[in-house]
């Protein structure tokens, strides 16, 4: 792994586009913490991170059938407001970007490059868990779930979150832990990384999203994010 002196000076691309939630930030304590507290006011014992992991790329309610499976799907529906009102109150208790982020992302930086986010999760939301990490005045551009009139995998939302920052897509980065993000990225042009230690299932080989590369850790990133020649 290269540090962040010497990567510093690679060319690197100009833009690099991150989903949220197991790509950049491990949130899963904060929406465990959110799923065990509906739980405890449904008289259950607590599940533990493991349980409802490989849902949380999949949104609010792939989170509930697994951190809520006592309950038949139209039940579950009756908690999705309250279990995203109660993860609003958990954000930042457990959450930390993925070992090895935080120096890619000064990395990028230093390099004269721009970083932001495309997520599914709702701007709100996300914006919390980056103001809460404060990552918000660095990132240059947020673009949510509802912030758009489409979401990935449409390529709407990549499209114009580099249209924002200025960048045309063919010249940037998107990195994700779900076949949704590569599907978006290609859509819009970018280039396309899918990572191993996110959120997706078991089942789920990021080798087979059709992804430019697939790296198992933040430190290899740096590499394939070079600009193009």
């Amino acid at each position: 792994m290269s540090s962040p002196v010497v990567a510093s000076r690679m060319n690197l691309a100009p833009a690099v586009l991150f989903d949220l939630d197991g790509t950049l930030v491990d949130s899963s304590g904060d929406l465990t913490a959110a799923v065990n507290a509906l739980r405890q006011t449904l008289g259950l014992a607590a599940v533990p991170v493991a349980q409802v992991r490989q849902g949380i790329s999949s949104g609010s309610r792939a989170i509930l059938a697994l951190g809520l499976p006592e309950l038949e799907p139209d039940a579950r529906e009756a908690f999705v407001e309250p279990f995203l009102l109660s993860y609003r109150d958990m954000i930042g208790r457990h959450d930390a970007v993925f070992d090895g982020i935080a120096a890619v992302l000064e990395t990028i930086e230093s390099n004269g490059s721009c970083w932001g986010v495309v997520t599914n999760k709702r701007e709100d939301l996300a914006r919390i868990v980056l103001d809460r990490l404060d990552l918000s005045a660095r990132c240059a551009v947020l673009i949510g779930g509802d912030t758009l009139a489409r979401h990935k995998p449409d390529p709407l939302p990549v499209v114009t979150a580099c249209e924002r920052v200025g960048v045309d897509p063919r010249s940037a980065v998107f990195v994700g832990d779900d076949p949704r993000d590569v599907a978006a990225g290609r859509a819009a042009g970018t280039r396309t990384v899918a990572v191993r230690w996110g959120f997706h299932p078991a089942d789920s080989d990021p080798s087979t999203w059709g992804a430019d590369w697939v790296i198992d850790a933040p430190g290899q990133l740096l590499a394939v994010c070079a600009a193009n020649p």
